[in-house]
């Protein structure tokens, strides 16, 4: 018997593997789906670090609506200050999140947050991050489409010659 959800189904495979590397693997925010721990795929980010990864896990940040992100940032490593269109709200999912406020980095103004916490960010609020106790992971939720702004563009690894 031919199954009558398969033009449905080819359909959303195609609309999926379309949306590019960094964005493919987000679940659909409309229809019931879960990802576990260990299929998330941790991709580089040209606006972060080269260190740093980030993973979707729901929606596509590319285009308008919600959206579920994690980045991962290795110990040591630096997100200079930086502004997103949208509102964020952060959830620390592993390690000490370091998040300063302001248009210059100011390691004085970091505020540690332990796994669990939550954080607001209105959207255009400059912020900085720093992996400075470890490894952290945390989970953002948002609006699309994401943007990332860097207050002084040469601290923006997309602009960094290669």
């Amino acid at each position: 018997m031919k199954n009558p959800n398969y033009p449905l189904t080819l359909l959303f495979f195609t609309v999926l593997l379309g949306m590019g590397n960094a964005f493919a693997q987000g679940l659909p925010n409309k229809i019931f789906g879960a990802i576990s721990q260990e299929d998330i795929k941790w991709l580089p980010f040209p606006a972060f670090p080269p260190q740093a990864r980030l993973a979707v896990l729901v929606g596509n940040p590319k285009l308008s609506g919600p959206y579920v992100t994690r980045v991962k940032v290795p110990a040591g490593v630096i997100l200079m200050p930086h502004v997103h269109p949208e509102d964020r709200i952060y959830t620390v999912i592993s390690g000490v999140f370091y998040i300063g406020l302001g248009k210059k980095f100011d390691a004085s103004k970091l505020k540690a947050y332990p796994p669990g916490s939550v954080i607001i960010l209105p959207g255009n609020t400059p912020h900085f991050h720093w992996a400075r106790s470890g490894e952290y992971v945390t989970q953002i939720s948002a609006n699309g489409p994401l943007g990332i702004s860097y207050v002084n563009p040469s601290d923006d690894p997309r602009h960094k010659k290669k």
